[in-house]
């Protein structure tokens, strides 16, 4: 059977036994922020399983996509090396949710295996947890399993729990016996063993205990089931393939790559590997990209970069030295597209990202390789085998260097690398990189706070009445804040917006009677608690006192504009750039808003024009913005954007502005598009590979921005004296350009006699005729021009020429060989030795090179050297 055809049959299978088919879930997990990816078909089902959430079915078949890379759960090292390890994979499942339990899950898995994919039933061995006795049972009475085939393993294969407290149960593996050709082949070999002979198909957890925080396992009201098989192993076994890689999953796409490196897949096992690593990232790369993820140097983002570097590294390995990984984004599509139609949708995005991100790493392998290259040399100079691992530390975080690619050109180099130390500097990388973190002490707020959480109502009303639930002072809880105090208090209602999704903090007053303090601002650090910086201005807060909440309605008013002005903005740039252009970042308060997003190349002047008047359009329709609460699910269906790297709630806030813009948004907005009153443009530019930024204003700040530009335009006209400034400032433009040459030409023809002078005088070298010529206040081209017209008067021969700026105590130094003697001498070396000789640095090609110091004083000292440096070169 192929792919398609296996994951089709078991969705269908499960549909006539009453499951409902659930579309997989993001690999980007929605609320889930212990995970950097969905790494199991349950993940989308979490909540449900630990009773927070019901669904309105209790029978569930998925086919999921997964991700292991990054975090605990990663297999990116085995890639490649091994024939099941992936980072990216289908996970398909089989969901009860207090439904049907251990019989019904093992009739259903036997079923499926024997009589839909029909495996032959004498090589199917299954696995139960040590003190399951009712799995046992079941398995030999039900199905009729023979004692000698089932297994039973203890906790660490064979007892699945959620976390250290939660929900948990025993397994039960069904498992393949593929033959004694595969595998260890020692006598011993048997369940359990690590060689892939007896291959675990098909993991079925009995999730029926919850575990409290003593260990203790209670029975659940209402087990559940939780089954996991994955495609690409269940595919292997019913081809007859002994590794994943062989199925029709892979096999496209290493034809792909076998055509691109133009060697055959087979051909050598160091090839192979590297194929099977591509492979694998290309499709991990395809996917992640396709939710929207732009690779970057932190979170999720480092993980997509990772993989895309560590698939152009083993390109390299093949001889491929152009990009190639965005041309496999086709051979991926084939594969899969028609079951996962959003990398169908994103190709054009996809390639063009991949490509950047490919181009930016063979830029920084270059670089790296040249630097890495002189700590090599450096070692073995010094009589040293071992490569500092700190220096190779600080070139991975400086140029991207790998580690393991390190590591090979060492090797070539018959050295090897601290490893210890490498790994002792990049984890004080990574904690320097953490910075200080306010702390709020929100877990011992949450202890200690009983009787409710901060309820925002800032929505609806900026003034509310308050009690105030905890005080807090320099990171301890205090039961009071006196006069001229500044510390952190919680309520447990208020209007104060808390800082999340983007948008800035309120400010504002809190009051009592006797007491008036100044928020500075305001932080939402959980879904619970909002936490507000107080100064105390007057009188003193207790624990327990009431107050009334003001906020600075001004400053909301100014923030609620912009805010709504992104949503505009953001649906105006996917109508003028294209329907890739997806938000990577915002940040909204009351000056200006600024909207990071997803785009290849800076806009143009006619396309931001376009933009800010498709948003001003808007402005002036006065589209009502409306707010309605739904589930995620359903907001998406409606049409919702939503943002990857957010965290919802059960239910989230749909907000719309008419018929234009609809966003998954928990900000404050203004009620209708009218109220932003004016939005510009001010600046677009790039903030990293692939991503692009817009900042902007609105209201009364655009306003103040025409009138700033206005009087100073008003000001250059006073200043060129003409209504027409633009037409006035290109003539005085033009008119410098034409000054400049004529001043150029001053200053190189009156060199004409210091050249014949420097040209009669030329030391010989050798029948080789040596010219060096001192011109001081040349310009760096007028240096060139110069060094030109010297190269040209000699016809044959090495001229040197310098000139110094005794004011700002630098000079600057070209080197030209004539071409019929660059394969004896080189200008690079030459210059390289003269700029070192006078503390500075330079270098270049055979016929051409430049260089500088800032230590004007040594010039006329290295050039005394110069007959030793070229009779040395």
């Amino acid at each position: 059977m192929n792919s398609p055809d296996i994951r089709s049959a078991f969705l269908e299978y499960f549909r006539k036994k009453d499951h409902i088919i659930v579309p997989s879930s993001p690999l980007i997990p929605w609320n889930d922020p212990t995970l950097l990816f969905v790494n199991a078909g349950m993940v989308q089902f979490k909540r449900t399983f630990l009773g927070e959430e019901k669904r309105d079915y209790t029978r569930a078949v998925t086919c999921q996509k997964c991700m292991r890379a990054g975090g605990k759960h990663s297999d990116l090292e085995n890639v490649g090396h091994t024939s099941r390890h992936h980072t990216f994979f289908e996970m398909l499942g089989n969901f009860s949710f207090g439904d049907y339990f251990k019989k019904d899950a093992i009739l259903f898995g036997w079923e499926l295996l024997t009589d839909i994919f029909r495996l032959p039933e004498d090589k199917l061995y299954v696995s139960v947890y040590e003190q399951d006795d009712e799995a046992e049972e079941l398995w030999h009475t039900l199905i009729g399993i023979p004692g000698e085939r089932i297994v039973r393993l203890g906790a660490k294969d064979n007892f699945w729990q959620m976390g250290d407290t939660g929900p948990c149960g025993p397994c039960s593996e069904i498992i393949i016996d593929q033959g004694s050709h595969i595998g260890c082949g020692k006598p011993e070999c048997a369940v359990g063993c690590d060689c892939d002979r007896y291959l675990e198909l098909w993991n079925l957890v009995f999730m029926q205990f919850n575990r409290d925080e003593s260990g203790r396992l209670d029975p659940l009201p209402k087990p559940s089931i939780d089954t996991g098989m994955g495609l690409e192993r269940i595919s292997a076994v019913l081809q007859g393939k002994t590794s994943n890689f062989d199925t029709n999953l892979f096999q496209p796409i290493l034809r792909g790559i076998a055509s691109i490196a133009n060697i055959p897949y087979g051909s050598s096992s160091d090839s192979d590997t590297s194929m099977r690593v591509i492979a694998d990232h290309i499709r991990a790369s395809v996917f992640m990209l396709s939710e929207g993820l732009v690779p970057s140097n932190e979170g999720r983002g480092y993980v997509l970069r990772r993989i895309i570097r560590r698939a152009s590294r083993h390109a390299k390995l093949l001889q491929i030295h152009d990009p190639c990984l965005f041309q496999l984004n086709d051979s991926v599509i084939h594969s899969m597209g028609s079951a996962y139609p959003e990398i169908v949708r994103e190709r054009d995005r996809t390639e063009k990202l991949l490509k950047i991100e490919e181009e930016n790493f063979h830029r920084t392998v270059e670089t790296a390789m040249f630097v890495f290259d002189d700590l090599i040399r450096k070692t073995k100079e010094s009589g040293l085998l071992t490569v500092p691992g700190e220096e190779v530390a600080r070139l991975q975080q400086t140029h991207g260097l790998p580690l393991d690619f390190a590591k090979d050109i060492a090797l070539d180099a018959g050295l090897v690398i601290d490893e210890e130390s490498f790994h002792r500097e990049m984890k004080l990388h990574r904690d320097r990189s953490k910075g200080a973190v306010l702390d709020v002490i929100l877990p011992r707020v949450q202890v200690k706070i009983t009787g409710g959480k901060s309820e925002f109502v800032g929505y609806d009303v900026t003034t509310s009445e308050a009690v105030i639930l905890s005080i807090f002072k320099d990171g301890k809880e205090v039961d009071t804040l006196s006069e001229s105090e500044e510390g952190e208090i919680i309520l447990d209602r208020t209007p104060f917006y808390g800082e999340s999704g983007g948008q800035s903090g309120d400010s504002g007053i809190i009051q009592s009677e006797s007491s008036s303090a100044s928020v500075v601002d305001t932080k939402k650090p959980t879904p619970d608690f909002i936490v507000h910086r107080i100064k105390v201005n007057r009188g003193t807060f207790s624990k327990g006192d009431k107050v009334t909440s003001i906020v600075n309605e001004s400053l909301r008013k100014s923030t609620m504009r912009n805010h709504t002005a992104t949503h505009l903005l953001h649906k105006a740039l996917r109508m003028v750039l294209g329907e890739h252009v997806k938000q990577s970042g915002s940040v909204v308060d009351p000056e200006r808003l600024r909207f990071d997003f997803t785009h290849f190349s800076a806009a143009r002047d006619e396309e931001i024009q376009k933009i800010e008047d498709i948003v001003n359009e808007k402005i002036l329709a006065d589209l009502p913005v409306r707010t309605d609460i739904m589930s995620v699910a359903d907001a998406v269906n409606s049409g919702a954007v939503a943002l990857f790297d957010e965290k919802y709630g059960e239910t989230v806030r749909v907000v719309s502005a008419g018929d234009f813009s609809k966003e998954l948004c928990g900000g404050t907005h203004c009620r209708s598009t009218g109220q932003i009153g004016l939005f510009v443009i001010t600046s677009e530019g790039s903030v990293a590979s692939g991503i692009r930024r817009v900042e902007a204003l609105t209201g009364k700040a655009a306003f103040s921005y025409f009138r700033t530009k206005k009087a100073e335009l008003n000001e250059i006209k006073s200043i060129v004296k003409s209504d027409k400034p633009v037409e006035k400032i290109e003539k005085l433009i033009q008119e410098t350009k034409t000054m400049e040459k004529e001043i150029q030409k001053l200053k190189t023809g009156s060199s004409r006699d210091a050249i014949s002078d420097a040209i009669q005088n030329a030391l010989d070298i050798d029948g080789v005729k040596i010219v060096s010529v001192r011109q001081d206040g040349l310009s760096a081209n007028e240096l060139r021009l110069f060094a030109d017209n010297v190269r040209d008067r000699l016809k044959s021969g090495i001229a040197v020429l310098t000139s110094g700026s005794p004011v700002d105590n630098n000079a600057a130094i070209v080197c030209m060989v004539t071409k019929d003697l660059t394969n004896k001498y080189h200008a690079g070396k030459i210059v390289k030795q003269l700029s070192e000789r006078s503390g500075g640095k330079g270098g270049g090609k055979p016929e051409m090179a430049q260089g500088g110091t800032k230590e004007i004083e040594k010039l006329d000292s290295a050039l005394d050297a110069l007959y030793d440096i070229i009779k040395g070169s």
